[in-house]
């Protein structure tokens, strides 16, 4: 099974790295530069805000990439459905994936965070409801990118008679991110092109998940292997073992991470490979320095090619 690998650099401040607001444009642009030596795609979160620290809008900040680097996959992990009403967000995503030839993946998640949904005006409803909008949301999508004029009518959002021109060509994959077992992963199972699971899951945990995924897609009657399957990892990688896992005990505020030196990365990923996994989304938490990207780069990818 062939591997690909993605490149998440941070939106802003996600308080393991160093972020200076003065000089985030020119060190994000650094840390893209080497990324693309290497990666094939880049991956952009979705939040509006983390207490007061800087972070750019997700759309805003991709469609800067995107143009910058015509080199990358872009996506999103993942947008949160409540942000952007359903139609709106199909026209936005036809739209980047003309102006960058087809390059774009719509990364698609429920939310979770409350806080900014309050002080934004969003309404935040329980789990069940948010997934069950996600759902929605995604037929939504589908419905404006693929009929002309589209039409829908479901109990969250209502579409009549509207155009997205120019086609949406190629339609995008659509990559639901999500794990809980009971809605999350249904919803995966009914209409994802990709799954994302996203970061502090060890391998077992995620062999469980998707024991789970394979029921729900065997009770539609649908093939789960049909279902790219994709994760978002952080990486602390070093030389020195050791060393690796005292930085990761200092930085990483996630309860599972790939950490180790390059024979320990390299065997981890190996596992997650066999498991079904063949895209990787990567976070290093040592922003701006590249140096652990690098020895990634250097050490690990060539075992994938």
């Amino acid at each position: 099974m062939k591997v690909e690998f993605g490149y998440s650099p941070p939106v802003g401040d996600r308080k393991f790295e160093r972020i200076n607001p003065r000089t985030f444009i020119g060190d994000l642009t650094a840390a893209l530069k080497v990324a693309s030596t290497g990666f094939t795609s880049v991956w952009v979160s979705d939040h509006l805000m983390f207490e007061r620290k800087l972070r750019l809008e997700c759309w805003t900040l991709l469609t800067w990439i995107a143009a910058q680097y015509p080199e990358f996959q872009v996506g999103t992990t993942v947008l949160a459905n409540s942000f952007r009403n359903p139609a709106l967000l199909a026209k936005m995503a036809s739209s980047l994936q003309y102006l960058s030839a087809g390059r774009f993946v719509l990364g698609y998640g429920a939310g979770w965070h409350e806080p900014e949904y309050t002080a934004y005006g969003y309404d935040f409803p329980n789990a069940p409801e948010r997934i069950a909008m996600l759902a929605e949301g995604i037929q939504v999508v589908r419905s404006v990118w693929t009929k002309s004029p589209a039409d829908f009518k479901g109990k969250y959002y209502q579409v009549r008679g509207a155009y997205c021109e120019p086609a949406t060509d190629p339609v995008p994959p659509i990559m639901v991110g999500g794990v809980g077992e009971k809605y999350a992963l249904r919803v995966v199972a009914e209409h994802a092109d990709w799954w994302n699971v996203m970061p502090g899951l060890p391998p077992d945990v995620v062999r469980n998940k998707l024991t789970v995924l394979r029921e729900h897609c065997r009770t539609i009657g649908r093939d789960s292997s049909a279902i790219r399957k994709t994760m978002f990892l952080p990486v602390v990688i070093n030389d020195s073992h050791r060393t690796a896992k005292r930085k990761a005990e200092k930085i990483t505020p996630w309860d599972w991470a790939l950490v180790g030196d390059h024979v320990s990365i390299i065997d981890q990923l190996h596992e997650f490979r066999e498991i079904g996994f063949d895209l990787f989304q990567l976070i290093f938490p040592n922003f701006p320095e590249t140096d652990d990207m690098r020895l990634f780069m250097d050490k690990v990818l060539a075992r994938f090619v």
